[in-house]
């Protein structure tokens, strides 16, 4: 049986639905993520598993337990926001205590736990410093300490890391990730960015409008999509439908719409274009623009754009305005 189940949760505020019927598995252990846009649900969902949220119907089940009426306190839940919200009046190590001392836990063992989690996440040498003292870093990695210190059964992140700068933030998501690996919590955590989701997941769900619109391991879910929606949230896809795939390619599809990632699209001579095991097509050279390690370029592929990716250090040059064959292998190409 799963460690967490949704089983038909519907949420309205008011007139609004905005969980239409969530049915989730989530098994012991795992660090899953709740993906998807602004307005889709994700933190409505992570507020009705800490009981935050009354649902409007459907159950939550915790460990075999059915938690849906249960107070917050009683579910057993950690839970880390966006917004550290450390007491600014205590020390990090009387933050970390905090959660002890409301249980009455004895004064040593408060200091061996708190010792603990000051070392997991690197700050026994800032304990006696107050919040305002530390970078943001240092405050959410107190933050996610104070709620690890009373191992809750199951650890909630609503978009902790989304206030914090880009190269920080990888880091985080790091160690976030290796905490939990090491503690062997389970997690739910929320974010609208693909690549964090990828980075820190067992398996990722994708929502949208208030359902689950796909759920998979992050590679599964970068690399077969099931819909429109999936395709252009997750990676860069060219999305072509079943009409512009023919004007470019000569070739009829029973599907509706064919995704492509940019980096299994090959450019070479239109001489060289003839291989059944690929879309052979041709296109001309309109863009480039760098990204980091790879070279983003764009082609004119009978009137349609398409997006082809490179790795920068490739020593080949390409002309702009000149025209190319470009090939994919069909295997690559995801029918949807």
């Amino acid at each position: 049986m799963a460690y967490i189940k949704f089983e038909k949760i519907i949420k309205n505020f008011g007139d609004t639905k905005v969980l239409k019927g969530i049915d989730l598995e989530i098994e012991q252990g795992e660090l899953v993520t709740l993906l998807g846009p602004s307005g889709c649900g994700k933190s409505t969902l992570l507020r009705c598993l800490a009981g935050l949220e009354e649902v409007t119907s459907g159950k939550i089940y915790l460990d075999g337990t059915d938690i849906t009426d249960m107070a917050p306190r009683a579910r057993g839940i950690g839970m880390v926001f966006q917004q550290y919200s450390l007491f600014p009046n205590m020390s990090v190590e009387e933050n970390i205590a905090f959660g002890l001392k409301q249980k009455k836990v004895p004064r040593e063992e408060q200091m061996t736990k708190v010792n603990r989690m000051l070392e997991i996440v690197g700050l026994d040498k800032q304990r006696k410093h107050y919040p305002a003292e530390l970078s943001g870093g240092q405050q959410q990695r107190a933050a996610l300490a104070r709620a690890l210190v009373t191992e809750p059964k199951v650890l909630l992140l609503d978009e902790p890391l989304s206030a914090i700068d880009a190269k920080l933030r990888k880091s985080l998501q790091l160690e976030i990730r290796k905490i939990q690996r090491e503690l062997g919590i389970t997690a739910v955590f929320v974010t609208h960015d693909q690549d964090e989701a990828m980075v820190m997941s067992d398996r990722v769900h994708l929502m949208n409008e208030g359902r689950i619109e796909q759920s998979d391991d992050p590679e599964t879910m970068y690399a077969r999509p099931v819909s429109h929606f999936a395709a252009s949230f997750i990676g860069n896809y060219n999305l072509l439908t079943d009409k512009q795939f023919l004007a470019m390619t000569g070739i009829g599809i029973s599907a509706g719409e064919a995704a492509i990632r940019p980096e299994v699209i090959h450019i070479t001579e239109k001489e060289q274009l003839r291989d059944d095991a690929y879309y052979c097509f041709s296109g001309v050279l309109t863009g480039s623009v760098p990204h980091g390690n790879i070279t983003r370029y764009e082609f004119d592929c009978a009137a349609i754009p398409v997006h082809v990716d490179c790795l920068a250090n490739e020593p080949k040059h390409y002309t702009m305005g000149a025209e190319y064959g470009l090939r994919v292998k069909k295997e690559d190409c995801r029918m949807l």
